[in-house]
């Protein structure tokens, strides 16, 4: 009975178009009246949420990526890529994709990914030929790329979620390799729908400008190497990796691109606090909704059922892979991870797969329901940016979403992708 208020309260605010975290709230405040638990619970349970040291890293991180976007990064990959890629036919989208990985790393974030690479390729493609639907769809797809280059802020999310301590610094090396997959699948599709579609190939800048280009944006892309380097070697935490990729990214963007000025600093500083105070408001509803599924034994009633009908290592991780899929196309990502994680973790782990690589299985599982209606925020923002209906984009979409659970698949069944850069550092 109780589960049912739960689920049936939120199912019913979601679809009145309340805002996830306060569906998230309501539903667990609606669970605890019947349960007749003090309302003072709930917002015990949503300070413990955000009470975590590790999560001080995501503003931070979050207002880096703010500043590299606003630094001009972004149109200094894409004329990286452009060199590396503009060349094929369908140059522009291999360039899409490119950047987009490029800007991942350094971003960690696919809806800021699709705003950047969106408002900077999207007129150039269509402007050379490109179909609005097939700029938008590369570009949404590839901005998934983002959630698995590091940094992540979705890794530390999922780190805290996991309460047993998984590591950052495997997490974030964990997700390199896995990246690259992706991103070289999704590379391979828009090549062939520009054979298909017949759009003209590009043309190289020469190695002059490609170099030129290449030592302009090192500076930025540096940000993502102190980062894990500073990490790996011991020197600093996640969480002060996060602070001093602020300090670095607003001295390049000051001295060194010279793109920064007080108004951007402070519009960086504003959009960063809004997208953090959501965020978190989003993980401290979650971790009350959390609890109440916990009170109500749910996740161990799932454990039993999934373990009741299989114990075979692969139908499980289909099992979870499906559940993580349907879940990821209703609900933002962020409180997925914080209600799922307690709950699916231990069950995968039961048949032998590591904590890293379900970390990022769940980023990619999650990163392909950003771009899935219903909800499908960065799908939204691309079509939005791109200036073409989602309907029209949903169409030919299908492509990249076969060449996005491939990658899932190959990254879910050989867990090497994933742990062979851990394993070496």
């Amino acid at each position: 009975m109780e589960i049912l208020v739960l689920l049936l309260v939120l199912v019913v605010l979601l679809a009145m178009g309340v805002p996830v975290a306060f569906a998230l709230l309501g539903s667990a405040m609606a669970t605890f009246l019947v349960l007749d638990i003090p309302m003072v619970v709930v917002f015990q349970r949503m300070a413990a949420g955000v009470s975590i040291f590790s999560l001080m890293a995501i503003p931070f991180f979050i207002f880096a990526g703010d500043l590299m976007y606003r630094s001009g990064i972004a149109e200094r990959l894409v004329q990286i890529a452009e060199g590396a890629f503009g060349r094929s036919r369908g140059g522009l989208g291999l360039v899409n994709v490119g950047a987009s990985s490029l800007f991942g790393a350094v971003s960690g974030s696919a809806i800021a990914s699709a705003s950047a690479m969106g408002s900077t390729l999207m007129p150039l493609m269509k402007e050379k030929g490109y179909d609005g639907d097939y700029a938008v769809n590369v570009t949404v797809t590839a901005a998934i790329v983002g959630l698995l280059i590091p940094p992540s802020h979705n890794m530390i999310i999922y780190s805290a979620a996991s309460g047993m301590g998984v590591s950052i610094g495997d997490l974030f090396l964990a997700g390199i390799v896995p990246g690259i997959l992706t991103a070289g699948l999704l590379m391979f599709v828009a090549w062939r729908i520009a054979v298909r579609r017949n759009y003209v190939p590009g043309r190289f800048p020469g190695w002059r400008s490609f170099l030129k280009a290449l030592l302009f944006a090192i500076p930025g892309l540096m940000t993502a190497v102190i980062i894990m380097g500073g990490i790996l070697s011991g020197i600093f935490t996640a969480t002060e990796s996060s602070s001093i990729a602020v300090i670095y990214t607003m001295l390049i963007g000051l001295f060194a691109y010279k793109t920064l000025g007080l108004k951007s600093l402070f519009g960086a500083a504003k959009e960063s606090v809004k997208i953090t105070a959501m965020v978190m408001l989003i993980i401290g509803s979650a971790t009350a909704f959390g609890y109440a599924l916990a009170i109500l034994e749910a996740p161990t009633q799932l454990a039993n059922l999934i373990t009741a009908t299989t114990d075979n290592p692969i139908l499980v991780l289909l099992i979870v892979n499906v559940i993580l899929l349907v879940l990821g196309t209703f609900m933002d990502m962020s409180p997925l991870i914080v209600i799922t994680t307690p709950i699916l973790l231990p069950i995968v782990m039961a048949v032998g797969v590591d904590p890293v690589h379900f970390g990022i299985i769940m980023m990619l599982n999650l990163g392909i329901g950003l771009v899935t209606p219903p909800i499908g925020s960065v799908l939204f923002v691309g079509a939005a940016v791109g200036k073409v209906p989602v309907e029209e984009a949903i169409k030919t979409i299908w492509p990249f979403y076969l060449a996005l659970v491939l990658a899932l698949m190959l990254i879910t069944f050989v867990p090497q992708i994933s742990l062979a850069l851990p394993a070496i550092f």
